[in-house]
């Protein structure tokens, strides 16, 4: 029999509409359901209904094909599951016991790069399929174990013998997460090769008479670590012939050596001068050769030479340390003339305009009372000591890449008594030139680095050069510390026929973009504001600051906080009205040319262009009219300076998003514009 439906429980009426209410179609089987509508007036009908199930029902079971394992990450792969709206990947270390989710992925997504792992322990993974139904049961467990390429051995040190040379080195602490299983020894000149499994290795077929170094990889199965820094240099001699005994020699005690004091010359103008005295002195055991400017001399030559004169004084002693000295008010009367010091020695030369070592924020730091001939200005070019060149070698470990010069520390300094001002920042950028030792090839050369006293690493911008047919690195920077050249090659797969492949290659080797992993860099990816501020710091090599960025939305534990904190402080961003920053929004074409446009400024290319009103650059663009007008002129500037072109000849697209690719192209062409990069 049927049974009738209640009103406003199983059914509702609004004027002619009669609404019948799911919980009551849920208490009927699938298929046809005939309701009979009764009327006040006239003769019942009745309605033929279809009921289905529309309960959602949780997806199948993926099937996870492969757990490949890299450097620290580890890829998985599954299968794609019908009816999933997104895939849950659970991490452990410990098999068959999994937390909460670690990522969620979309349902066209059907792999994951787990990255943070820790080489050498092995990591289990499962993945379920979820859509409004619940999660699917986990799929199949897989296991991997992380890990990379060893360390570089440290501490190497040549020995000679006759036609061969013994190497001890220090093994590695870190073993990219895989046992070491030996060692490759190779000499240069020559690129002999020996093996072996621990320190010592001898390298025989060597040349009695010639002077080698040596560079030491260790091996795991993963592959060679980067090649160590360079031994000391030895020459590999035959033994005495002459028939008899030799007699031993008693050595000396060693002695401290008498300062010699010289006068020195500088080169003015391409004519040589008197410009003060030399003196070469012994202190911790490294040679300190000090060059003290005469004030009187230094003022003859002022007055006789025009604005931006270089005055260029050249040290050719062997010196570990080298001292270019100087009073504050020779500073000053050099700064009113525009001029440049450089210190030039074997090894390096330092360009220092006068200006940027602001002498009169230095007298403000030392006292303002003190006159300035009473402040004592040296700058320094020095070898590090020994646990600089410890933190350099474990830097080109952890870092992947090759020390192809030694390093040398940069510094300049006030001193008032007992008061001592480091001159660590500058507002332009300062040259620094680094002799690019006999023997390397110059097409092994990526960049120049800086290396900090914490064992951090940044590119410089640095362009290699030929002078009289010898290569030097030329180096510019804001800062001073240690320098060094490094070799670092990357290669991403996925730019190998992208029209963007030589600058991306060439920005990941200078250590200026990063890839996503696996040797990837997806090209075509939007790029958030955050991660366009730290491209755009690490390009322009600015050291990051540790203080707080002005913005509410940026947090001083946030990753990004460093970079765009410095970026403001460089006056490249501005942020919003609202006081926000908004860095993980997308950064737009017209954004990116406004933070380009004020870099210029940076690299003084922006003061080379030439006068024109923003409308006639941006005229031959059809939508050049979507420009906002606060980025008109920085649009018009980066066309001008050829940094940045249209998406085509005729659109500009200032509104769209900017690609990976499209970053790493303008970031190249800014630093090869401003002549800092080849």
């Amino acid at each position: 029999g049927s049974t009738a439906l209640i009103a406003n429980t199983d059914y509702t009426v609004s004027g002619s509409t009669v609404k019948i209410k799911k919980e009551y179609l849920a208490t009927q089987p699938e298929g046809t359901t005939n309701l009979t509508f009764a009327f006040s007036a006239g003769a019942p009908q009745t309605l033929a209904i279809t009921v289905s199930d529309t309960t959602p029902v949780s997806p199948g079971v993926p099937v996870l094909k492969s757990a490949i394992a890299g450097n620290a990450e580890v890829t998985l792969n599954w299968s794609p599951v019908n009816d999933s709206t997104g895939y849950k990947i659970y991490q452990s270390v410990t098999s068959g016991t999994y937390g909460a989710e670690v990522a969620t992925v979309q349902s066209s997504v059907y792999t994951y790069n787990v990255t943070g792992l820790t080489n050498g322990k092995t990591y289990y993974f499962v993945v379920k399929a979820t859509n409004p139904g619940g999660d699917s049961a986990a799929s199949n467990q897989v296991s991997a174990t992380p890990k990379t390429v060893p360390a570089s051995p440290t501490d190497i040190i040549a020995t000679a013998g006759d036609g061969q040379a013994t190497i001890t080195f220090t093994a590695p602490v870190d073993n990219g997460g895989s046992a070491i299983t030996g060692y490759e020894v190779t000499s240069s000149p020559g690129n002999i090769i020996a093996t072996g499994t621990a320190s010592p290795i001898t390298i025989t077929g060597l040349q009695n008479g010639t002077t080698y170094t040596f560079t030491v990889k260790a091996i795991n199965n993963a592959g060679g670590s980067v090649a160590s820094a360079v031994s000391n240099a030895v020459t590999p001699l035959a033994p005495s012939s002459d028939g008899g005994g030799s007699t031993p020699i008693e050595p000396t005690a060693p002695s401290t050596p008498e300062p010699t004091n010289t006068g020195v010359n500088a080169l003015v103008n391409g004519k040589e001068q008197t410009v003060g005295t030399e003196t070469t002195t012994k202190v911790n055991d490294q040679t300190v050769t000090t060059v003290v400017i005469d004030p009187k001399k230094l003022d003859d030559i002022l007055a006789a030479v025009d604005q931006h004169t270089v005055i260029t004084i050249p040290v050719n002693t062997k010196a570990d340390v080298v001292v270019g000295e100087l009073n504050g008010q020779m500073v000053k009367n050099m700064e009113q003339k525009q001029a440049v010091l450089e210190i030039k020695t074997e090894n390096a030369t330092y360009t220092l305009p006068a200006q940027q070592i602001n002498i009169n924020n230095l007298s403000d730091q030392l006292g303002k009372t003190v006159a300035l001939q009473d402040i004592k200005v040296q700058i320094e070019i020095a070898a590090p000591t020994a646990d600089t060149v410890k933190t350099v070698e474990n830097s080109a470990s952890k870092g992947q890449f090759t020390i192809v010069v030694p390093p040398l520390n940069f510094s300049v300094r006030g001193i008032y008594g007992d008061a001592k001002i480091e001159v660590s920042k500058f507002n332009a950028y300062v040259e620094r030139t680094l002799a690019i030792p006999d023997g390397i090839d110059p097409q092994k050369i990526t960049t120049g680095v800086v290396i900090e006293p914490d064992g951090t690493v940044r590119h410089v911008p640095t362009k290699i050069v030929n002078v009289d047919g010898k290569y030097f690195a030329q180096v510019n920077s804001l800062t001073n510390s240690t320098y060094s050249v490094v070799w670092h090659p990357l290669e991403f797969k996925d730019v190998a026929k992208h029209w963007a492949k030589d600058a991306v290659n060439d920005m990941g080797s200078r250590m200026i973009v990063n890839g996503s992993g696996n040797d990837m860099f997806n090209p075509d990816q939007d790029i958030t504001r955050a991660e366009f501020a730290a491209i755009i710091i690490r390009g322009l090599g600015l050291k990051p600051e540790g203080n707080a960025a002005p913005f509410s939305d940026v947090q001083q534990s946030d990753w990004y906080n460093d970079v765009i904190q410095t970026s403001y402080a460089y006056n490249l961003i501005t942020g919003f009205e609202d006081g926000t920053f908004r860095p993980d929004d997308k950064i737009t074409r017209e954004q990116a040319m406004a933070i380009i446009a004020k870099a210029m400024t940076i690299t003084d290319l922006k003061a080379k262009l030439p006068s024109k009103e923003a409308g006639e650059v941006l005229s031959p663009f059809a939508d050049a009219n979507k420009t906002s007008e606060w980025a008109k002129n920085s649009a018009a500037d980066c066309l001008q300076a050829g940094i940045i072109s249209g998406r085509n000849s005729s659109q500009l697209s200032p509104k769209d998003n900017i690609t990976r690719a499209e970053v790493a192209a303008i970031i190249q062409r800014l630093l090869q514009k401003s002549e800092l990069i080849n």
